[in-house]
């Protein structure tokens, strides 16, 4: 294993690499706790790195930092597919190469850090592992609404509906409530407000376009 860190417990390292089908005590509830910490310290990356960005755009920004693939891409750069602790069944299919299983140790082993070293420690090596990563971050200068309709016309899917849900507030200080919907690969629909309809819009349209590019839950 490549991380930078020297546990003082080797156990909690071999623990966030004990797979499920090895039996128990296996690294789940590790993995429960180190997905709250790099959520947590690659949003305040990102918070740093985008001060203009909405929440949906930084919804989407770390979306694209966290999920399965880009996980289990880093586990391959620290190989910890070759500490992997897995039952037969996992062995015998390959599973020290599966993006889940991958992802889901190095999401432990963050956790494992946190243990053994305390959170200041373990957030300067999520920082470190993360930090040319949010730096390659494209910083696209197409809007939210933009962005939305372009996914979805990639993936031959119907256009967004937008709907002026009301307003309120004196004219010189008005609010528009506007809901953003759309009907696949899923229904979903976001409310936004804003100073103006347009700017209603592209918030709720950059919320809408965060759920969507959201990981799918790990196995």
């Amino acid at each position: 294993m490549k991380l930078d860190y020297r546990f003082n417990d080797p156990a909690l390292a071999e623990l966030a690499l004990t797979h499920r089908s090895a039996g128990r005590p296996n690294n789940e509830r590790l993995e429960f706790l180190g997905d709250a910490l790099l959520g947590a310290i690659v949003g305040e990356m990102l918070f740093e790195a985008h001060p203009r960005a909405s929440e949906g755009e930084l919804s989407r920004l770390r979306a694209q930092l966290v999920n399965g693939q880009a996980l289990a891409l880093i586990a391959r750069e620290l190989e910890l597919g070759d500490g992997l602790r897995l039952g037969p069944g996992e062995l015998k299919s390959g599973g020290f190469r599966r993006d889940s299983i991958l992802a889901d140790a190095f999401e432990a082993l963050v956790a494992a850090v946190y243990l053994d070293g305390g959170f200041p420690v373990c957030r300067e090596t999520v920082r470190r592992l993360f930090a040319q990563r949010v730096a390659d971050l494209p910083k696209s200068s197409k809007d939210a609404k933009t962005r939305l309709q372009e996914w979805l016309q990639a993936h031959g899917l119907p256009l967004p509906v937008y709907e002026l849900a009301g307003s309120h507030g004196e004219d010189h200080a008005k609010v528009f409530e506007v809901a953003c919907s759309i009907a696949e690969p899923a229904p979903l629909r976001a409310e936004a407000s804003g100073p103006s309809r347009r700017a209603a819009e592209q918030e709720a349209a950059e919320i809408v376009l965060g759920r969507l590019l959201e990981p799918p839950p790990s196995d």
